[in-house]
């Protein structure tokens, strides 16, 4: 049997890039492949089992993968540097839109010579890396288990689901629950709001600034849920908010924008209507003003959670087209991508 060597230095924050990273071990999987992956302790695996739902048992964990040296493939998550890598054939995948890192060094040209295909998880990450570089790199986007995450009975129940961290990526929580007041003091009374999300990495202080924000308002915060629990809380709710990149600006912090959006895509597979901040790359997942709408200011914000809360035809219609547009991002079709790289 063939041999896959794994590298993600990210595994333990269980966020879209880690997500994204088991999917290519279930794609090499069933290409035949025995996945070997780099950490220091094998509980990792169960850890991201319990996330993300993954059955990880023909997965191995070895504490050096020796940068490919001995496997068929090389899947390698960057930080941003380039690793010489030595498997018969190396995929570098960038999840950061990583700049004025040096990226066009000569030794970094060299490295590239053993890559075979530089891969990124959005066009607006692969813009970046590719000016940054000097590459051309393949769009594969992150997929989204469609057959797992379906409507539920919907309840009056806006959502956010991100990592609780303000380390290098802001997922703008605090933004959400401001914005959450204003909609609330409008007169939606009825409605509350559910934060969740991650919280092994660097959380801590940023978790006690917002629950100290939420005051008497119907704020729920819940940290590290289980499959189970997103699956339930993606079906029931009626709305997805997202406030990643806001006040951000694109150009200069790209790596503080969303990359992609994972849990959008999720959201909108259980037939939720995402209200996304406009930026990064969530605007290639939203057909605005069709299953979902951009916002730029938390007053756009609110004004178009109340259009959608008090006009329940709209909202079901927008829901109906968010799942059906969701149907793209399938494991199937990022199975197929995989195979045509292999």
């Amino acid at each position: 049997m063939k041999k896959a060597a794994i590298f993600n230095p990210y595994l333990d924050t269980m966020g879209g890039g880690e997500r994204y990273t088991l999917a290519v071990v279930q794609a090499l999987q069933k290409a035949n492949y025995k996945v070997y992956v780099e950490w220091k302790d094998r509980e990792i695996l169960k850890k991201l089992e319990e996330r993300f739902g993954f059955a990880l048992k023909d997965t191995e964990v070895v504490g050096d993968i020796k940068r490919g040296d001995g496997y068929d493939i090389c899947f390698w998550v960057s930080d941003g540097s380039i690793p010489l890598l030595r498997a018969r054939k190396n995929w570098l995948h960038f999840q950061v839109p990583f700049q004025k890192v040096g990226g066009k060094t000569l030794i970094n040209k060299m490295k590239f010579f053993r890559i075979a295909k530089v891969i990124c998880n959005s066009q607006f990450t692969k813009k970046f890396i590719d000016r940054e570089y000097g590459v051309n790199s393949v769009v594969i986007y992150p997929p989204v288990d469609i057959k797992r995450f379906k409507p539920k009975k919907k309840e009056n129940i806006i959502l956010y689901v991100g990592r609780f961290s303000a380390l290098k990526q802001a997922k703008g929580q605090e933004h959400l629950i401001d914005a959450f007041k204003k909609v609330y003091d409008s007169g939606l009374k009825d409605w509350r709001l559910v934060l969740a999300g991650g919280a092994e990495v660097g959380a801590d202080s940023f978790l006690k600034a917002l629950r100290g924000s939420i005051m008497s308002y119907p704020v729920t915060i819940l940290e590290s849920p289980d499959l189970a629990t997103l699956q339930d809380l993606y079906g029931k709710a009626k709305i997805f908010w997202s406030a990643s990149g806001y006040d951000i600006e694109e150009d200069k912090n790209p790596e503080k924008m969303e990359h992609f959006g994972i849990s959008t895509l999720e959201a909108m597979a259980s037939g939720a209507v995402p209200l996304v901040y406009k930026g990064g790359g969530q605007v290639e997942i939203i057909d605005d003003s069709i299953n979902g709408f951009f916002w730029k200011t938390k007053a756009g914000l609110k004004e178009k959670t109340l259009q959608l809360a008090q006009d329940n035809k709209i909202l079901r219609k927008f829901g109906k087209n968010a799942l059906i547009k969701s149907k793209n991002y399938s494991y199937e079709r990022f199975f197929e991508k995989i195979n045509s790289l292999l």
